[in-house]
């Protein structure tokens, strides 16, 4: 699988083709289009995006084929392209047919955002942090000398 697809979330245009049942494993488990792309070693949201810029029937073809050369065939993958036409017609027509990252449309502002708050609030703790540390005696008298001051004591400025 490519990394477009295990790193980064996709738009949902896809979700009913790829969530979409089409038989069963030959363990009894409901085969979804996203399972069994995936067992083929396919990335489903690119091989979605692919079926869906090609004409219905060009599209039915290569699901089917698909769909028969997954391992583990069932009864229902011989049938391959009623179930191949029945999914493709899932698929979003027209010029949303290509896959769009999250974030690359919609959200590609909020990351930079979240950045800038972060550094604002980093700046701002840096700030006030050298304002506090400015803000205390400096414990070092008129020689360049530090002082040591004990609690209690005639130079430490607190009553007795």
């Amino acid at each position: 699988m490519t990394d477009a697809a295990a790193g980064n979330f996709l738009g949902t245009e896809y979700d009913a083709f790829l969530f979409a049942a089409i038989g069963e494993d030959g363990n009894g488990m409901v085969l979804s289009v996203v399972s069994a792309l995936v067992r083929l070693d396919l990335d489903p949201w690119q091989e979605a995006a692919d079926l869906a810029r090609l004409p219905f029937d060009s599209a039915v073809k290569r699901l089917a084929g698909r769909i028969t050369a997954l391992p583990d065939q069932d009864q229902a993958h011989r049938d391959s392209p009623t179930i191949a036409a029945r999914v493709i017609a899932l698929l979003p027509r027209g010029r949303n047919s290509t896959p769009k990252l999250l974030g690359s449309v919609t959200g590609s502002r909020s990351r930079p955002n979240v950045i800038w708050f972060g550094l604002v609030v980093v700046l701002g703790i840096v700030v006030f942090g050298q304002l506090f540390l400015a803000s205390r005696p400096s414990g070092v008298d008129g020689s360049g000398h530090a002082v040591l001051r004990e609690r209690g004591s005639a130079h430490s400025g607190y009553p007795q």
